[in-house]
């Protein structure tokens, strides 16, 4: 039995991952780095050990000292989350070696299977749809021209050891092979340490559509459905929801079918996801695989009734999945909103700071997984993602009501955010209708960016509130002077009092 897990991550996720192991009565600890000393997961967990300075690759990332961690602390497993270590087989493979159960799959798949040349390969073997392209890595410029040109333009370039949008590029005219080719490239070895790039046909109008799976050691894959992930910005999430509004039922099934097919083919063993590009045809080819739980699992879990987390920690403690596909029914609807630390209007620049006020939505319907609060200063070194806000409805309008209502609860003051963006989103036409595809926000910028609804923010009325209500107080003061008073105001809260 699994009776201690080291949650090798951060932030949200790694508070998530803890409230799981708390209901299945697991102990927990946290790593941090010396940023997050006063993050709420380290406050959560029933250890905390720091692991380093700041920047990832000095912590986060230093896998010798969290299997150090691990060993000292005599945790039985890692859950790595999403990001960091969750995808890298080598640290997979040590976590063997030492003895320690690692909660996600073999380091022999996520080899197989985060490579993508090598992914393709496996999909073509099993006879999963695949997107036109090169099962090759490319060699040499002269070979990635008449490569691009024998597909047929568009087409995007990609990083074989890729993800989160990172070295891709679209190309569509013959004098951009090139410099696509060698930004690719150059993004991919900055952010993978790989520069291996192939080529794919692009798929016009696409749509991002995953299928989440799970898999025991004993050969049991099932699929939960689907998610709807086509609302991004550089090729990143923002918004997710099933079901799909794009899909058929017939077709629902097939994807499913390809998608357990996908995952056996490869003995999988954990949570993942296998990712489609879907066309307007309803045409639909494998993009690439998952192996780890991914950011948007939250909306999954809210249609189905099943904990991701606790599966996956019962699936590497060796047992049996006890559930069917027979039992996976799709209930209601689901929508998730990533809020992020950034600001929209201004290229969605990182917004770090310390956060003023904080109000988070509630009622029936919403979740909110975060890890901030009031008085927290946000690092500069990691993901802006602040918090995932979940809503669920009877159906899919009523989804979309609960969230409209939920942003607008939602008040963060101290530092932008993309909560104004994300209500623009709701109130989009496209997004409404479900008649989307990945160009959502590039073909509607003109209504989703530079807003001006007035001059106000919501931060600016709040200080200005604040202010009044400090005044009121001092008045109060002077004119009773015996008469108790709070020690500090919402205006001194704010930090202007001290100017």
């Amino acid at each position: 039995m699994i009776k201690k897990v080291l949650v090798a991550n951060r932030g949200e996720i790694a508070l998530r991952v803890m409230r799981s192991c708390r209901e299945m009565g697991i102990s927990t600890v946290a790593v941090f780095s010396a940023a997050d000393r006063t993050s709420q997961h380290v406050r959560y967990a029933d250890e905390a050990y720091p692991i380093g300075p700041a920047p990832s690759n000095e912590s986060y990332l230093k896998m010798e000292k969290i299997l150090e961690v691990a060993k000292k602390c005599q945790a039985d497993a890692i859950h790595p989350g999403y990001g960091f270590l969750s995808e890298n087989a080598l640290f997979s493979q040590r976590c063997r070696e030492e003895g320690i159960i690692f909660i996600g799959p073999s380091p022999e798949v996520i080899n197989t299977m985060g490579d993508k040349i090598s992914a393709r390969e496996k999909m073509v073997d099993s006879g999963v749809p695949v997107v036109p392209g090169t099962n090759d890595k490319l060699i040499s410029d002269e070979q990635a021209i008449k490569v691009v040109l024998d597909i047929g333009l568009p087409v995007m370039i990609k990083a074989s050891a890729g993800g989160g949008g990172k070295g891709m590029r679209l190309v569509k005219e013959e004098k951009e092979i090139l410099p696509s080719l060698r930004g690719a490239r150059s993004e991919a070895k900055a952010a993978f340490g790989n520069d291996t790039v192939y080529v794919e046909k692009f798929v016009t109008n696409p749509h991002h559509i995953e299928f989440q799976i799970l898999a025991d050691s004993f050969g049991h894959v099932i699929h939960l459905c689907e998610r709807e992930c086509s609302v991004q910005r550089r090729h990143q999430k923002i918004v997710e929801e099933t079901p799909s509004p794009l899909l058929t039922p017939e077709i629902r099934e097939q994807m499913g079918r390809h998608a357990v097919q996908a995952a056996r083919s490869v003995g999988y063993e954990g949570a993942g996801t296998i990712e489609f590009l879907v066309d307007n045809d309803l045409n639909y080819y494998f993009l690439e695989m998952n192996t780890r739980l991914q950011v948007e699992h939250p909306i999954t879990e809210r249609v189905t009734g099943v904990d991701l987390v606790k599966e996956q920690i019962r699936i590497a403690a060796g047992e049996h999945l006890k559930i069917k596909q027979s039992d996976i029914i799709q209930q209601g609807h689901a929508i998730e909103c990533r809020i992020y630390a950034e600001d929209p209007d201004n290229n969605f620049m990182p917004s770090p700071g310390k956060i003023r006020h904080l109000t988070e939505p509630l009622g029936l319907g919403v979740r909110v997984d975060g890890y901030v609060y009031e008085g927290y200063e946000i690092p500069i070194y990691y993901d802006p993602m602040i918090s995932k806000l979940i809503v669920w409805g009877a159906h899919r309008n009523e989804a979309i009501e609960v969230m409209k209502r939920a942003l607008h609860e939602y008040k963060i003051t101290g530092i932008k955010t993309s909560i104004p963006f994300l209500e623009r989103i709701m109130e989009n036409t496209d997004f409404i209708l479900g008649q989307y595809d990945t160009g959502l926000i590039e073909n509607n910028r003109d209504t989703l960016f530079n807003i001006k609804v007035c001059n106000l923010s919501c931060q600016d009325v709040s200080i200005m509130v604040a202010y009044v209500d400090h005044l009121r107080r001092r008045d109060k003061q002077l004119e009773h002077p015996s008469t108790p008073q709070p020690s500090e105001s919402a205006w001194k809260k704010t930090g202007r009092g001290k100017r």
